[in-house]
Protein backbone atom coordinates (compact mmCIF):
# COMPACT_ATOMS: atom_id res chain seq x y z
CA UNK A 1 0.00 0.00 0.00
CA UNK A 2 1.21 3.57 -0.87
CA UNK A 3 0.35 4.78 2.97
CA UNK A 4 3.13 1.90 4.01
CA UNK A 5 6.01 3.05 1.76
CA UNK A 6 7.02 5.85 4.18
CA UNK A 7 6.34 6.21 7.66
CA UNK A 8 3.68 8.26 9.26
CA UNK A 9 5.61 10.85 10.25
CA UNK A 10 7.45 11.11 7.38
CA UNK A 11 3.89 10.89 5.47
CA UNK A 12 3.22 14.24 7.81
CA UNK A 13 6.34 15.82 7.07
CA UNK A 14 5.31 15.31 3.73
CA UNK A 15 1.96 16.58 3.61
CA UNK A 16 3.04 19.99 5.22
CA UNK A 17 5.23 20.27 2.67
CA UNK A 18 2.21 19.61 0.05
CA UNK A 19 0.18 22.38 1.98
CA UNK A 20 2.79 24.94 1.58
CA UNK A 21 2.89 24.82 -1.81
CA UNK A 22 -0.47 24.40 -2.27
CA UNK A 23 -1.03 27.97 -0.06
CA UNK A 24 1.88 29.61 -1.95
CA UNK A 25 0.44 28.57 -5.46
CA UNK A 26 -3.36 30.06 -4.07
CA UNK A 27 -3.00 32.73 -1.83
CA UNK A 28 -2.16 35.87 -4.24
CA UNK A 29 -4.73 34.79 -6.74
CA UNK A 30 -7.87 35.85 -5.13
CA UNK A 31 -6.21 38.74 -3.16
CA UNK A 32 -5.37 40.07 -6.65
CA UNK A 33 -8.33 39.31 -8.65
CA UNK A 34 -10.54 40.42 -5.65
CA UNK A 35 -8.31 44.16 -6.27
CA UNK A 36 -8.88 43.72 -10.20
CA UNK A 37 -13.08 43.60 -9.78
CA UNK A 38 -13.34 46.16 -6.71
CA UNK A 39 -14.07 43.91 -3.87
CA UNK A 40 -14.43 45.06 -0.48
CA UNK A 41 -11.55 43.40 2.00
CA UNK A 42 -14.12 41.29 3.94
CA UNK A 43 -15.01 39.30 0.26
CA UNK A 44 -11.62 39.48 -0.79
CA UNK A 45 -10.96 37.16 2.43
CA UNK A 46 -14.29 34.73 1.95
CA UNK A 47 -12.26 34.12 -1.62
CA UNK A 48 -9.62 33.41 0.01
CA UNK A 49 -10.93 31.15 2.11
CA UNK A 50 -13.31 29.66 -0.70
CA UNK A 51 -10.09 28.88 -2.52
CA UNK A 52 -8.15 27.30 0.03
CA UNK A 53 -11.37 24.84 0.56
CA UNK A 54 -12.15 23.96 -2.98
CA UNK A 55 -8.63 23.75 -4.21
CA UNK A 56 -8.07 21.28 -1.18
CA UNK A 57 -11.41 19.68 -2.53
CA UNK A 58 -10.08 19.72 -5.86
CA UNK A 59 -7.10 17.97 -5.32
CA UNK A 60 -8.81 15.02 -3.45
CA UNK A 61 -11.34 14.72 -6.52
CA UNK A 62 -8.19 14.47 -8.79
CA UNK A 63 -6.55 11.87 -6.57
CA UNK A 64 -9.56 9.46 -5.93
CA UNK A 65 -12.26 10.28 -9.04
CA UNK A 66 -9.62 11.93 -11.50
CA UNK A 67 -6.28 10.76 -13.13
CA UNK A 68 -5.11 9.48 -9.44
CA UNK A 69 -1.88 11.04 -9.48
CA UNK A 70 -0.01 13.59 -7.25
CA UNK A 71 -0.79 16.35 -9.19
CA UNK A 72 -1.98 19.78 -7.70
CA UNK A 73 -5.09 20.79 -8.89
CA UNK A 74 -5.63 24.31 -8.71
CA UNK A 75 -6.64 27.86 -10.09
CA UNK A 76 -5.15 28.34 -13.85
CA UNK A 77 -2.31 31.20 -14.24
CA UNK A 78 -3.66 31.15 -17.78
CA UNK A 79 -7.22 31.76 -16.24
CA UNK A 80 -6.11 34.11 -13.81
CA UNK A 81 -3.83 36.09 -16.52
CA UNK A 82 -7.05 36.48 -19.26
CA UNK A 83 -9.25 37.41 -16.03
CA UNK A 84 -7.17 40.41 -14.67
CA UNK A 85 -6.53 41.44 -18.50
CA UNK A 86 -10.76 41.44 -19.04
CA UNK A 87 -10.95 43.43 -16.19
CA UNK A 88 -8.83 45.73 -17.35
CA UNK A 89 -10.15 46.36 -20.33
CA UNK A 90 -13.73 47.37 -18.73
CA UNK A 91 -13.30 51.44 -19.29
CA UNK A 92 -12.12 50.83 -22.58
CA UNK A 93 -15.26 48.94 -23.21
CA UNK A 94 -17.30 51.57 -21.62
CA UNK A 95 -18.43 48.71 -19.40
CA UNK A 96 -18.70 48.29 -15.69
CA UNK A 97 -17.12 45.84 -13.39
CA UNK A 98 -20.29 44.07 -12.67
CA UNK A 99 -21.15 43.82 -15.94
CA UNK A 100 -17.26 42.52 -17.04
CA UNK A 101 -17.46 39.78 -14.30
CA UNK A 102 -21.27 38.55 -14.84
CA UNK A 103 -20.15 38.17 -18.39
CA UNK A 104 -16.86 36.18 -17.62
CA UNK A 105 -19.12 34.19 -14.80
CA UNK A 106 -21.09 33.10 -17.97
CA UNK A 107 -18.35 32.56 -20.03
CA UNK A 108 -16.45 30.24 -17.00
CA UNK A 109 -19.74 27.98 -17.12
CA UNK A 110 -20.23 27.76 -20.75
CA UNK A 111 -16.81 26.28 -21.10
CA UNK A 112 -16.88 24.25 -18.01
CA UNK A 113 -19.42 22.72 -19.19
CA UNK A 114 -17.84 22.38 -22.70
CA UNK A 115 -14.58 20.65 -21.17
CA UNK A 116 -16.66 18.28 -19.56
CA UNK A 117 -18.88 16.75 -22.34
CA UNK A 118 -15.83 16.99 -24.99
CA UNK A 119 -13.05 15.41 -22.08
CA UNK A 120 -15.54 12.31 -22.00
CA UNK A 121 -16.03 12.11 -25.70
CA UNK A 122 -11.90 11.74 -25.75
CA UNK A 123 -11.13 14.69 -26.63
CA UNK A 124 -7.58 14.50 -24.56
CA UNK A 125 -6.44 11.25 -26.72
CA UNK A 126 -7.30 13.85 -29.75
CA UNK A 127 -5.23 16.39 -28.10
CA UNK A 128 -2.49 14.37 -26.87
CA UNK A 129 -1.42 13.59 -30.55
CA UNK A 130 -0.42 17.11 -30.80
CA UNK A 131 1.25 17.18 -28.27
CA UNK A 132 5.02 15.93 -29.58
CA UNK A 133 7.90 16.02 -27.58
CA UNK A 134 8.88 19.26 -29.10
CA UNK A 135 5.52 21.39 -27.95
CA UNK A 136 6.11 20.09 -24.80
CA UNK A 137 9.37 21.45 -24.59
CA UNK A 138 8.27 24.44 -25.44
CA UNK A 139 5.57 24.53 -22.63
CA UNK A 140 7.12 23.96 -20.19
CA UNK A 141 10.31 26.40 -21.29
CA UNK A 142 7.52 29.08 -21.04
CA UNK A 143 5.98 28.55 -18.32
CA UNK A 144 8.99 28.16 -16.28
CA UNK A 145 9.99 31.29 -17.57
CA UNK A 146 6.68 32.52 -16.69
CA UNK A 147 6.73 31.72 -13.39
CA UNK A 148 10.51 32.18 -12.40
CA UNK A 149 10.32 35.65 -13.67
CA UNK A 150 6.81 36.16 -11.19
CA UNK A 151 8.71 34.62 -8.40
CA UNK A 152 12.20 36.58 -9.24
CA UNK A 153 10.49 39.80 -8.71
CA UNK A 154 9.12 38.53 -4.99
CA UNK A 155 12.27 37.52 -4.38
CA UNK A 156 14.17 40.99 -4.40
CA UNK A 157 11.12 42.92 -3.43
CA UNK A 158 9.70 43.98 -6.67
CA UNK A 159 6.63 42.91 -4.65
CA UNK A 160 6.39 45.74 -2.49
CA UNK A 161 8.77 48.43 -4.34
CA UNK A 162 9.47 50.14 -7.83
CA UNK A 163 13.40 49.19 -7.12
CA UNK A 164 15.53 46.16 -5.95
CA UNK A 165 15.80 45.94 -1.76
CA UNK A 166 19.17 44.53 -1.45
CA UNK A 167 18.68 43.34 1.70
CA UNK A 168 15.67 41.13 0.51
CA UNK A 169 17.57 40.03 -2.45
CA UNK A 170 20.60 38.77 -0.64
CA UNK A 171 18.28 37.01 2.20
CA UNK A 172 16.21 35.31 -0.72
CA UNK A 173 19.21 34.14 -2.75
CA UNK A 174 21.15 33.13 0.76
CA UNK A 175 17.64 31.20 1.43
CA UNK A 176 17.51 29.73 -2.03
CA UNK A 177 21.48 28.11 -1.94
CA UNK A 178 20.13 26.91 1.73
CA UNK A 179 16.96 25.08 0.19
CA UNK A 180 19.40 23.53 -3.40
CA UNK A 181 22.24 22.38 -1.04
CA UNK A 182 19.42 20.76 0.95
CA UNK A 183 18.66 18.92 -1.66
CA UNK A 184 21.48 18.08 -3.19
CA UNK A 185 24.02 17.54 -0.35
CA UNK A 186 21.25 15.89 2.42
CA UNK A 187 20.71 12.30 2.52
CA UNK A 188 17.45 10.52 2.41
CA UNK A 189 14.21 11.96 3.79
CA UNK A 190 15.92 15.13 4.82
CA UNK A 191 17.21 16.02 0.78
CA UNK A 192 13.17 14.80 -0.06
CA UNK A 193 11.95 17.93 2.67
CA UNK A 194 13.99 20.32 1.09
CA UNK A 195 11.11 22.63 0.03
CA UNK A 196 9.70 22.29 3.58
CA UNK A 197 12.95 22.87 5.42
CA UNK A 198 13.63 26.01 3.38
CA UNK A 199 10.24 27.27 4.24
CA UNK A 200 10.18 26.96 7.56
CA UNK A 201 13.86 28.27 8.20
CA UNK A 202 13.37 31.25 5.99
CA UNK A 203 10.29 32.32 7.80
CA UNK A 204 11.56 32.48 11.18
CA UNK A 205 15.11 34.21 9.64
CA UNK A 206 12.74 36.69 7.89
CA UNK A 207 10.74 37.50 11.14
CA UNK A 208 13.83 38.07 12.61
CA UNK A 209 15.81 40.06 10.41
CA UNK A 210 12.81 41.85 8.28
CA UNK A 211 9.81 42.31 11.26
CA UNK A 212 7.99 44.49 8.45
CA UNK A 213 8.43 41.90 5.55
CA UNK A 214 6.01 39.57 7.33
CA UNK A 215 2.37 40.00 5.77
CA UNK A 216 -0.03 41.09 7.26
CA UNK A 217 -2.78 38.93 9.34
CA UNK A 218 -6.23 38.37 7.70
CA UNK A 219 -9.10 38.10 9.88
CA UNK A 220 -11.35 36.20 7.97
CA UNK A 221 -15.37 35.03 8.10
CA UNK A 222 -16.14 31.84 6.30
CA UNK A 223 -18.96 32.34 4.18
CA UNK A 224 -20.05 31.75 0.78
CA UNK A 225 -21.02 34.43 -2.03
CA UNK A 226 -22.83 33.67 -5.05
CA UNK A 227 -21.47 35.61 -8.37
CA UNK A 228 -19.18 38.21 -6.32
CA UNK A 229 -17.96 39.70 -9.18
CA UNK A 230 -21.35 40.42 -10.67
CA UNK A 231 -24.58 38.64 -11.81
CA UNK A 232 -24.53 36.59 -14.87
CA UNK A 233 -24.33 39.24 -17.94
CA UNK A 234 -24.38 38.43 -21.77
CA UNK A 235 -21.80 40.87 -23.34
CA UNK A 236 -21.35 38.32 -25.94
CA UNK A 237 -17.55 39.67 -27.02
CA UNK A 238 -15.99 39.03 -23.73
CA UNK A 239 -18.21 35.61 -23.11
CA UNK A 240 -16.92 34.03 -26.18
CA UNK A 241 -13.09 35.32 -25.09
CA UNK A 242 -13.37 33.23 -21.95
CA UNK A 243 -14.74 30.27 -23.85
CA UNK A 244 -12.15 30.33 -25.92
CA UNK A 245 -9.29 30.40 -22.66
CA UNK A 246 -11.00 27.43 -21.41
CA UNK A 247 -10.75 25.41 -24.21
CA UNK A 248 -7.02 26.69 -24.59
CA UNK A 249 -6.66 26.10 -20.90
CA UNK A 250 -6.73 22.16 -21.24
CA UNK A 251 -3.47 22.54 -22.60
CA UNK A 252 -2.68 22.31 -19.07
CA UNK A 253 -4.64 19.09 -18.38
CA UNK A 254 -2.41 17.49 -21.48
CA UNK A 255 0.97 18.78 -20.56
CA UNK A 256 1.06 17.86 -17.08
CA UNK A 257 -0.14 14.22 -17.62
CA UNK A 258 2.20 13.49 -20.56
CA UNK A 259 5.12 14.76 -18.11
CA UNK A 260 3.62 12.93 -15.23
CA UNK A 261 4.61 9.97 -17.61
CA UNK A 262 8.02 10.33 -17.23
CA UNK A 263 7.87 11.02 -13.05
CA UNK A 264 5.62 8.17 -12.40
CA UNK A 265 6.83 5.68 -14.86
CA UNK A 266 4.04 4.79 -16.63
CA UNK A 267 1.59 5.92 -19.52
CA UNK A 268 -1.58 7.70 -18.69
CA UNK A 269 -4.74 5.99 -19.72
CA UNK A 270 -7.91 7.41 -22.11
CA UNK A 271 -9.66 7.04 -18.99
CA UNK A 272 -7.69 9.11 -16.82
CA UNK A 273 -7.93 11.85 -19.30
CA UNK A 274 -11.30 11.64 -19.03
CA UNK A 275 -11.62 11.46 -15.35
CA UNK A 276 -9.43 14.42 -15.63
CA UNK A 277 -10.84 16.69 -17.51
CA UNK A 278 -14.46 15.52 -16.45
CA UNK A 279 -13.36 16.79 -12.81
CA UNK A 280 -12.11 19.96 -13.95
CA UNK A 281 -14.92 21.11 -16.30
CA UNK A 282 -16.78 20.51 -12.88
CA UNK A 283 -14.75 22.66 -11.19
CA UNK A 284 -14.41 25.45 -13.84
CA UNK A 285 -18.39 25.62 -13.80
CA UNK A 286 -18.82 25.54 -10.20
CA UNK A 287 -15.73 28.65 -10.58
CA UNK A 288 -17.79 30.77 -12.46
CA UNK A 289 -20.65 30.32 -9.84
CA UNK A 290 -18.64 31.34 -6.74
CA UNK A 291 -16.16 33.48 -8.14
CA UNK A 292 -12.97 32.00 -8.64
CA UNK A 293 -10.54 31.50 -10.95
CA UNK A 294 -11.10 28.70 -12.68
CA UNK A 295 -9.22 25.01 -12.16
CA UNK A 296 -6.19 22.66 -14.07
CA UNK A 297 -3.73 20.60 -13.18
CA UNK A 298 -0.63 22.33 -12.36
CA UNK A 299 2.22 21.30 -14.60
CA UNK A 300 4.29 22.84 -12.27
CA UNK A 301 3.76 19.93 -9.83
CA UNK A 302 6.35 18.48 -12.13
CA UNK A 303 8.97 20.33 -10.89
CA UNK A 304 7.65 19.76 -6.97
CA UNK A 305 8.00 16.12 -7.36
CA UNK A 306 11.34 16.15 -9.17
CA UNK A 307 12.53 18.62 -6.27
CA UNK A 308 11.00 16.27 -3.22
CA UNK A 309 11.38 13.07 -5.13
CA UNK A 310 8.01 12.16 -3.28
CA UNK A 311 5.72 10.55 -5.39
CA UNK A 312 3.52 8.84 -3.55
CA UNK A 313 -0.13 9.70 -2.90
CA UNK A 314 -0.45 9.51 0.94
CA UNK A 315 1.08 12.84 1.55
CA UNK A 316 -0.56 14.69 -1.31
CA UNK A 317 -3.94 13.59 0.02
CA UNK A 318 -2.51 14.65 3.44
CA UNK A 319 -1.49 18.35 2.08
CA UNK A 320 -5.06 18.35 0.54
CA UNK A 321 -7.08 17.74 3.62
CA UNK A 322 -4.74 20.38 5.72
CA UNK A 323 -5.36 22.80 3.26
CA UNK A 324 -9.55 22.42 3.40
CA UNK A 325 -8.94 23.03 6.97
CA UNK A 326 -6.71 26.05 6.35
CA UNK A 327 -9.70 27.55 4.85
CA UNK A 328 -12.22 26.10 7.46
CA UNK A 329 -10.62 27.08 9.95
CA UNK A 330 -9.90 31.24 10.50
CA UNK A 331 -7.45 31.19 13.22
CA UNK A 332 -5.43 28.87 10.57
CA UNK A 333 -5.76 31.06 7.95
CA UNK A 334 -4.99 34.23 9.60
CA UNK A 335 -1.94 32.44 10.94
CA UNK A 336 -0.11 31.01 7.92
CA UNK A 337 -1.36 34.03 6.00
CA UNK A 338 1.70 35.96 7.62
CA UNK A 339 4.30 34.08 5.61
CA UNK A 340 6.70 36.47 4.14
CA UNK A 341 5.94 36.97 0.34
CA UNK A 342 9.73 36.79 0.01
CA UNK A 343 10.00 33.14 1.61
CA UNK A 344 6.93 31.79 -0.26
CA UNK A 345 8.84 33.27 -3.30
CA UNK A 346 11.88 31.68 -2.92
CA UNK A 347 10.70 28.48 -2.22
CA UNK A 348 8.84 28.03 -5.58
CA UNK A 349 11.34 29.61 -7.25
CA UNK A 350 13.58 26.60 -6.25
CA UNK A 351 10.93 24.14 -6.85
CA UNK A 352 10.33 25.33 -10.41
CA UNK A 353 13.63 25.22 -11.49
CA UNK A 354 13.22 21.72 -11.99
CA UNK A 355 11.03 22.41 -14.87
CA UNK A 356 13.92 23.14 -17.08
CA UNK A 357 14.91 19.32 -16.59
CA UNK A 358 11.47 18.18 -17.53
CA UNK A 359 11.44 20.70 -20.43
CA UNK A 360 15.19 19.48 -21.85
CA UNK A 361 14.21 15.53 -21.81
CA UNK A 362 11.40 16.13 -24.10
CA UNK A 363 14.09 16.77 -26.19
CA UNK A 364 16.62 14.25 -25.46
CA UNK A 365 18.25 12.63 -29.03
CA UNK A 366 16.65 14.92 -31.03
CA UNK A 367 18.79 16.04 -34.27
CA UNK A 368 19.03 19.49 -34.52
CA UNK A 369 19.38 20.04 -38.34
CA UNK A 370 18.54 23.30 -40.13
CA UNK A 371 15.23 22.50 -40.96
CA UNK A 372 14.62 20.85 -37.30
CA UNK A 373 15.60 23.95 -35.67
CA UNK A 374 12.72 26.42 -36.48
CA UNK A 375 10.10 23.52 -34.60
CA UNK A 376 11.99 24.45 -31.78
CA UNK A 377 13.61 27.84 -31.82
CA UNK A 378 10.69 29.78 -33.51
CA UNK A 379 7.21 28.71 -31.18
CA UNK A 380 10.46 29.16 -28.16
CA UNK A 381 12.26 32.60 -28.95
CA UNK A 382 8.94 33.92 -30.01
CA UNK A 383 7.22 33.04 -26.59
CA UNK A 384 9.84 34.47 -24.60
CA UNK A 385 10.02 37.79 -26.50
CA UNK A 386 6.70 38.42 -26.20
CA UNK A 387 7.10 38.23 -22.53
CA UNK A 388 9.28 40.94 -22.89
CA UNK A 389 7.00 43.06 -23.88
CA UNK A 390 5.23 45.43 -22.12
CA UNK A 391 1.34 45.10 -22.12
CA UNK A 392 1.04 48.58 -23.17
CA UNK A 393 2.05 47.84 -26.95
CA UNK A 394 -0.80 45.85 -27.63
CA UNK A 395 -2.83 48.41 -27.40
CA UNK A 396 -3.67 48.78 -30.95
CA UNK A 397 -4.80 45.06 -31.56
CA UNK A 398 -8.15 44.16 -31.11
CA UNK A 399 -9.31 44.93 -27.53
CA UNK A 400 -10.67 40.86 -27.21
CA UNK A 401 -7.64 39.13 -28.47
CA UNK A 402 -5.16 41.26 -26.54
CA UNK A 403 -5.08 38.90 -23.61
CA UNK A 404 -4.27 36.12 -26.39
CA UNK A 405 -1.97 37.74 -28.51
CA UNK A 406 0.19 39.70 -25.17
CA UNK A 407 0.11 36.14 -24.02
CA UNK A 408 3.99 35.01 -24.50
CA UNK A 409 2.98 31.02 -23.10
CA UNK A 410 -0.37 30.91 -25.20
CA UNK A 411 1.54 32.55 -27.98
CA UNK A 412 4.63 30.08 -28.05
CA UNK A 413 2.18 27.01 -27.81
CA UNK A 414 0.02 27.75 -30.87
CA UNK A 415 3.44 28.65 -33.22
CA UNK A 416 4.45 25.06 -31.57
CA UNK A 417 0.95 23.09 -32.64
CA UNK A 418 1.47 25.61 -36.11
CA UNK A 419 4.95 24.00 -36.93
CA UNK A 420 4.33 20.92 -35.99
CA UNK A 421 1.58 20.90 -38.60
CA UNK A 422 3.17 22.12 -41.22
CA UNK A 423 6.09 19.47 -40.54
CA UNK A 424 3.66 16.92 -40.62
CA UNK A 425 2.14 18.21 -44.01
CA UNK A 426 5.62 18.51 -45.62
CA UNK A 427 6.38 14.76 -44.46
CA UNK A 428 3.44 13.59 -46.31
CA UNK A 429 3.79 15.86 -49.00
CA UNK A 430 7.44 14.28 -49.54
CA UNK A 431 6.35 10.60 -48.80
CA UNK A 432 3.21 11.16 -51.77
CA UNK A 433 5.99 12.23 -54.22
Amino acid sequence: MESAQLKWSVTGLAGFQWLFFMFANTVVIPISVGGAFGLEQVEIVSAIQRSFIFTGIACLLQAFVGHRLALMEGQSGLWWGVILSVAATASTLNLDLLTVGGSIAVGVMISGGLVMVLGMLGMGEILKKWFTPIVMFVFLLLLANQLITIFLKGMIGLNTGDTIDLKVAGFSFLLAALTILIQVKGKGIVSSLNLLIGMVAGWIGAVLLFPGEASETIRTTPFLNWFPWGPPSLEWGIVLTVVITGLLNTTNTIATLKGAEDIFEKETTPKQYKSSFFITGLLTTISGILGLVPYAPYASSLGFLQSTGIKERAPFVVGSVLFILLGLVPPLSAFFSTIPHSVGNTVLFVAYLQLFRSALRNIEGLSFEPKTIYRVALPALLGLSIMTLPASVFATMPELVQPLLSSGLLMGILAALLMELIYWVGGRLQVNQ
